[in-house]
């Protein structure tokens, strides 16, 4: 119980160390608070340093233009992960995440779009730590993250 309590401290104390924006859309989502608390427990159980993650929550157009101007990519996707720290220092980075197309993954994949949204916003949080997602084997580890995030983030919030 001491040591849970203690990892809830650290986790709480870094949460400053994670912000959430707004381009051009909102997210209506609860307990924000515990996600971004969660989140530092993400890189704390990988063992990687937190240094700062901004979460820029937006459209399909505006993550596009991000795509196609950055990335030479002309697609949607849900999200686009920018590392802005050297090897060797604490992570920073900027995570941008279209509401839009979590939205419609959610209902395509019978997902709530708080599963969804978490699971995303665990995805980059993940990319972070070193995970990959090209190769097969790359995206089943990356899969099994998830959904154990998911489950460690579930279980948190239902004790709130």
């Amino acid at each position: 119980m001491i040591v849970a309590y203690a990892e809830s401290l650290y986790d709480i104390a870094n949460m400053d160390k994670v912000v959430f924006r707004y381009a051009d859309r909102r997210l209506g989502l609860e307990n924000k608070t515990l996600i971004k608390a969660f989140i530092a427990t993400v890189f704390k159980k990988e063992k990687q340093p937190l240094g700062s993650i901004t979460y820029v929550f937006c459209s399909d157009e505006f993550l596009l233009r991000i795509n196609r101007d950055f990335l030479q990519h002309d697609y949607y996707t849900d999200i686009i992960t920018f590392g802005l720290s050297e090897k060797g220092e604490p992570v920073a980075a900027e995570i941008y995440i279209s509401i839009d197309r979590v939205k419609d993954n959610a209902r395509s994949l019978g997902e709530s779009f708080k599963n969804e949204i978490c699971r995303v916003i665990f995805h980059g949080a993940l990319h972070l730590c070193g995970y990959k997602d090209k190769k097969k084997s790359e995206i089943a580890l990356m899969r099994a993250k998830e959904d154990q995030y998911l489950r460690l983030y579930q279980k948190a919030s239902a004790n709130v």
